[in-house]
């Protein structure tokens, strides 16, 4: 499954996640955004599963925003698994 999620209050515009039928992430692009972050973002969260990712990057702040890339990340996994962790 392969969903756009558009972000809110970050430096990135929206990104692209791809998620097997286990749950498991096969890409990640940010779309924006810190270039050398998001790129380790997306490398450090492939092939693992879309549940811990939410578990470790949700509540992630960035200057003071209530939110970050990271944060957004988990919650469009969360959209797209229909987890409410």
């Amino acid at each position: 499954m392969i969903k756009e999620y558009r972000t809110r209050r970050t430096c990135s515009r929206s990104i692209t996640v791809e998620v097997d039928e286990q749950g498991i992430i096969q890409n990640v692009v940010f779309h924006g955004g810190c270039s050398g972050n998001t790129q380790g973002i997306s490398a450090l969260v492939k092939g693992m599963k879309a549940e811990e990712v939410i578990k470790r990057c949700k509540g992630i702040d960035c200057s003071g925003r209530g939110t970050s890339c990271p944060d957004q990340l988990a919650l469009a996994l969360e959209e797209m698994i229909g987890a409410e962790n």
